[in-house]
């Protein structure tokens, strides 16, 4: 096994690690799939779907590198990692398994062969905040059921699975795979955590992290896309930015206005009490309807 200090190892929720963890191995994703839906049937194989990474992926922007794969039922399955959430998460999550579901089907097919499409994302950020009991909720699955009567369902063939995992590393799951697997992605470079957990699938994915950390063009491509991910955040913050600092010049253009249609201050001081310059409230003066 190739030797990597703790400090070293690559961050298994980097979305290019993730993908080279479970995209290359089956067996791996089959026990990730698995234990994160521990209440549902096994699966036993799945055929990976989309293995290759490309460089325009991995420099792209609002781009998620993502495992899709088929089981040997037939089910589709997206896995993903996500650090940072948009502001449509929601809508994205579901378009994305809808269009999973409908591309299944070929013109005159029968429409009893459809099989499951499941979304299955691990949030390295909080989503569901807003009341105590969502507080205390980090792993949920979504289906089709009836708002009165949840037992009442369409079935699964539509299914989210979304793990939390800030927050199930703080409320603490127990000893069950699960867990196991939240402390590997949150705790993976603390040597004797990691060394206490004996499910096998989560040793295997850490000699993994560690052969991927030895290897120099990982370890590039890693930080290629790190940086873009860094990139892809400073544009948003800066088009966040941009648009209050418009938004406040909106504001103080519309007060200028205002206080010019009043007629007794003068141009000096309306600048002044809108921290607008002269010449922006002389411009406003002359384009004022007489």
């Amino acid at each position: 096994m190739p030797s990597v200090t703790p400090d070293a190892l690559l961050d298994p929720k980097n979305d290019y690690v993730f993908k080279r963890l479970f995209g290359e191995a089956p067996e791996l994703l089959v026990s990730l799939i698995n234990d994160l839906r521990p209440d549902l049937p096994e699966i036993r194989s799945v055929e990976i779907l989309n293995p290759g990474i490309n460089a325009e992926e991995l420099r792209g922007k609002y781009i998620i590198l993502d495992v899709l794969a088929r089981d040997g039922e037939g089910h589709a399955h997206n896995v993903e990692i996500q650090v940072r959430r948009y502001g449509a998460w929601h809508q994205r999550a579901l378009y994305y398994l809808a269009r999973m579901l409908a591309q299944q089907l070929e013109q005159g097919e029968d429409y009893a062969t459809l099989r499951a499409a499941v979304g299955i994302h691990l949030l390295d950020f909080d989503l569901f905040t807003d009341t105590p009991e969502q507080r205390a909720q980090a792993r949920w699955r979504f289906e089709m059921r009836d708002a009165r009567q949840p037992e009442v369902t369409l079935g699964n063939r539509l299914q989210l699975t979304l793990i939390e995992l800030k927050k199930a590393d703080r409320l603490g799951l127990g000893a069950d795979p699960l867990s196991a697997w939240i402390t590997f992605f949150e705790h993976w470079r603390e040597e004797q955590t990691m060394a206490a957990i004996k499910h096998t699938p989560i040793q295997e994915a850490l000699n993994r992290v560690r052969q991927l950390s030895a290897d120099e063009e990982a370890r590039r491509l890693a930080f290629v896309r790190e940086r873009a991910l860094h990139d892809e955040v400073s544009l948003l913050k800066e088009a966040r930015e941009e648009g209050e600092r418009l938004g406040m010049q909106k504001g103080r253009l519309e007060t200028a206005r205002n206080l010019l249609a009043l007629g007794v201050l003068s141009d000096g001081q309306i600048a002044q009490a809108t921290g607008l310059r002269v010449a922006q409230v002389e411009a406003l003066r002359a384009a004022a309807p007489s």
